[in-house]
């Protein structure tokens, strides 16, 4: 078990927070605000303790060079308005800019540092950049889950110089997974959807040690159906990933349950007209893009008596109204079985944000990478590096602080 940053005394120190700030922006406007409010309770129980609370974030794929449309500048005024109080913002997450900003600090205060990404030593995990960073706090606090995956600058290298504890965030998140995946209630039943089997291949596999029944929808079902010999039209194929599909299907054998029915349309493109049709009579020039009725009754009678559900991938594309059904009909199914429930990947959370179920789950993941490599049982780099209770890391260079 990871320590908690609450167990710390952190008046009047400055403490470096890790968050995941990656979010959506249009013309300056936050369109999803769920990773704010995930952080809050950290941010806020910082504040209330009197430490002086350094926020660092990513935020798309700057390329390692500024640029002003991924500036989390939008971010701390959004920020400010949630916690009630002001955010500064710094221009720059290291040098003159940030320790000027940091200077201003009054205990309970908070900055929020520029992009880190707009630095190439971020993603490359450069020591002395990392230092740098260090050198402006003397306490680090990962919260940032979704980006814990990640070997970058950030996330890992700080802890080589700062001692390193998990925010609230970060701990709930594992606590969900490890109860989830390594000591779940049974029958554990796994549902995976999406686009690509070659994106979950190491999940899948990995998950076959663990569950009690398998469900696969989505476009990546497409394969496991084509690789038994069923045509499925115009649809998204991986020919690559036939084989690995038809040996996961092996190894599930009869705990494996897969679409039996499709809502076509010609593509998503041209998502007018749409049939419902079983899996073996999708027409040539028709693409599955939802799963139907039968599939979800199916996949119901599969989630019966379930006492545990992980749930990664929807079952159609969701974002268009004709083929959101499906993905409808499977939050509700897991719902109504009244297993412990936690959902995982981004487009699964923004799925049922936008039927809004979300409070309907007993967890919704922040992570979409991360969650998916602890699915496949891979360590986390940016959680290995945090103190364990009862055996508090040191840093291995103090180094100068501000």
């Amino acid at each position: 078990m990871k320590e908690s940053i609450r167990s710390i005394d952190v008046r009047g120190r400055r403490v470096m927070v890790r968050e995941d700030f990656n979010v959506p922006i249009m013309h300056g406007r936050i369109e999803s605000q769920t990773r704010l409010l995930a952080c809050l309770p950290t941010l806020e129980d910082l504040s209330a303790r009197g430490a002086r609370v350094i926020i660092t974030s990513h935020l798309g794929r700057p390329g390692g060079h500024p640029n002003p449309e991924l500036s989390l500048r939008p971010v701390a005024a959004r920020l400010g308005e949630l916690l009630h109080a002001p955010v500064a913002f710094a221009s720059d997450c290291i040098g003159a800019a940030a320790r000027v900003a940091i200077d201003k600090l009054a205990p309970g205060g908070f900055v929020l540092l520029e992009n880190v990404r707009f630095h190439p030593e971020e993603e490359a995990n450069d020591p002395v950049f990392a230092r740098e960073l260090a050198s402006l706090a003397e306490l680090f606090v990962n919260d940032a889950f979704g980006s814990s995956h990640r070997s970058h600058a950030s996330v890992v290298g700080v802890a080589q110089y700062l001692p390193a504890y998990a925010g609230s965030l970060m701990l709930a998140e594992l606590s969900a997974l490890h109860r989830a995946l390594d000591n779940p209630a049974r029958p554990l039943v796994a549902v995976v959807g999406g686009a690509k089997v070659s994106t979950k291949v190491g999940v899948l596999r990995h998950l076959l040690i663990k569950v009690d029944r398998l469900i696969v929808a989505g476009a990546m079902a497409n394969n496991f159906l084509r690789a038994q010999g069923i045509p499925v039209g115009a649809s998204l194929i991986e020919e690559d990933a036939l084989a690995e599909a038809a040996e996961v299907a092996r190894l599930a054998g009869d705990r494996l349950f897969l679409p039996v029915d499709a809502v076509c349309a010609p593509s998503l493109e041209r998502p007018e007209p749409t049939s419902e049709v079983d899996i073996d009579q999708v027409p040539r020039d028709l693409m599955i893009l939802d799963i139907g009725r039968k599939s979800a009754a199916s996949f119901d009678r599969a989630l019966a008596g379930a006492k545990t559900v992980v749930w990664n991938g929807p079952p159609g594309a969701f974002e268009y109204p004709q083929f959101r059904a499906g993905t409808r009909l499977l939050a509700e199914s897991i719902i109504n079985c009244g297993a412990y429930s936690l959902v995982g990947g981004g487009d699964t959370a923004a799925a049922v944000a936008m039927l809004k179920l979300g409070d309907r789950f007993s967890y919704v993941s922040t992570g979409g990478g991360a969650t998916l490599e602890y699915m496949e049982g891979k360590g986390l780099p940016g959680v290995a590096v945090l103190s364990d209770v009862g055996a508090r890391l040191q840093p291995l260079i103090s180094p100068p602080h501000a």
